[in-house]
């Protein structure tokens, strides 16, 4: 398992960060890759402050394809891919692990509805920003290589998240202008979330959608962002 993935189990649910602790430098593979925006303070940003660090720009979703983002590679060649990985380290009982990092049995809390779910075949994981989305604000401009690193983002731990399949196949590509996760107790975890990894890529947001983040922030006063810019 990832080493941060495995941090993050314990740290997110109790602190409520969306974080990223350090990363894996793939930029010998990008060599010009987008300008990181500004990292957050120590400790992390209130999440109203983290939302104002936004960059606003209008969206163009033209060119757009999935397979533009390389899904779960296994980049640590241990043996599980990234949704492999998602799953393990975000279980609250583990599965059995077999040949090929086949997965069976465990259990886990789906965040966005609160529920217990049993078995892996029953969760999505879910890129709290979707690739489309990203796409949008700007992915589009990167190169392969960079889009591969974030479709499969393990050094973030939120970025990621293992979720029931039904509130992840209403969401879509909605942003949280769109959509929200149907239980409200995630709505603080969800937004901070949301930001942390837009701020994280230096992906911008549109208008409605920051309209919509500053008023989720705005009832959200404990909520800390924290996060480190991408290589």
């Amino acid at each position: 398992m990832h080493p941060l993935r495995r941090l993050a189990v314990f740290a997110c649910p109790v602190l409520l960060l969306s974080a990223a602790a350090c990363s894996t430098d793939t930029s010998r593979d990008d060599p010009k890759p987008p300008k990181a925006g500004p990292p957050s303070a120590p400790g992390g940003l209130a999440l109203a402050k983290a939302v104002d660090q936004l960059k606003v720009a209008r969206e163009s979703r033209r060119g757009y394809t999935r397979d533009a983002f390389k899904l779960w590679v296994d980049a640590d060649r241990n043996g599980c891919d990234a949704r492999q990985e998602v799953l393990l380290a975000e279980a609250v009982k583990k599965p059995r692990k077999g040949t090929g990092c086949k997965l069976t049995g465990g259990r886990w809390k789906s965040y966005y509805d609160g529920k217990t779910v049993n078995g892996p075949s029953k969760l999505d994981i879910d890129h709290v920003v979707p690739l489309a989305e990203a796409w949008d604000s700007g992915a589009s401009k990167w190169t392969a290589k960079r889009r591969e690193a974030y479709a499969n983002d393990l050094d973030a731990p939120r970025g990621l998240v293992a979720v029931s399949s039904g509130p992840n196949r209403a969401k879509g590509d909605k942003d949280p202008a769109e959509w929200l996760p149907p239980a409200k107790a995630a709505y603080c975890t969800y937004t901070g979330d949301w930001v942390s990894t837009k701020l994280r890529w230096n992906l911008t947001a549109d208008t409605a959608e920051r309209a919509a983040l500053r008023k989720l922030a705005a009832g959200c006063p404990k909520t800390k962002v924290a996060f480190t810019p991408a290589p």
